[in-house]
């Protein structure tokens, strides 16, 4: 079971916003991630709960930063319940997307092992609902996902396979590449692995 901490900046200014500590696994049924946020003071900052089936689809995702929570899964789309910090009122959303995304690492590879596209084939179009810091608003996009390459790389415990990936905004026309092997991502925008204290799981 992988478990490590990431470092998170803003990826246009590269101010640091704090840090991600995780772990995740894999199963028979699926995949997944449980991580907490901290600030740049080490005061703590949210939690991401996320688990996939086995197709890669949402089932349970929940978010936590500001007092703030976020529970959805693929339903009819996806559906989610917004609440506000004194529990006073929950908002329902729901949008004919494909799954959910976020400043997580985690969504990066649940996008990737949803859409699963082959090493040179066109890029796949899919459409994501983020919920954006501080107060988790939601926000529906749409990106293109492109697998240039796979690379395998010797290590102390075999084999990493690292699969390079092309990522484009949509809207904006914004490129950036994500890095993934198994199921912790090694390089992406705004994101730094710092810590791993075993390999990454493999998806079967």
């Amino acid at each position: 079971m992988p478990r490590g901490r990431y470092s998170l900046h803003d990826p246009h200014d590269h101010t640091p916003l704090g840090d991600e500590h995780f772990h995740c696994a894999t199963g028979p049924s699926g995949w997944r991630y449980v991580s907490q946020l901290t600030g740049t003071t080490g005061e703590h900052a949210g939690s991401v709960d996320l688990t996939l089936d086995a197709l890669g689809r949402p089932i349970r995702m929940e978010l936590h930063a500001s007092g703030w929570q976020v529970r959805g899964a693929a339903l009819d789309g996806v559906t989610w319940v917004r609440s506000d910090p004194t529990g006073a009122e929950a908002q329902e959303g729901n949008v004919p997307a494909h799954s959910f995304t976020g400043t997580s690492p985690a969504f990066l590879v649940a996008t990737a092992r949803l859409l699963r596209p082959a090493p040179g084939a066109p890029a796949t179009r899919v459409r994501l609902v983020t919920f954006a810091s501080p107060v988790l608003a939601p926000r529906t996009l749409d990106q293109s996902w492109a697998l240039l390459e796979s690379e395998t790389h010797g290590t102390d415990n075999g084999p990493l396979v690292v699969e390079n990936y092309q990522v484009n905004d949509l809207e904006t026309g914004e490129q950036h590449a994500v890095h993934l092997a198994g199921d912790v991502v090694l390089a992406a925008p705004g994101l730094e692995l710092e810590e791993l204290e075993s390999p990454p799981s493999t998806f079967g």
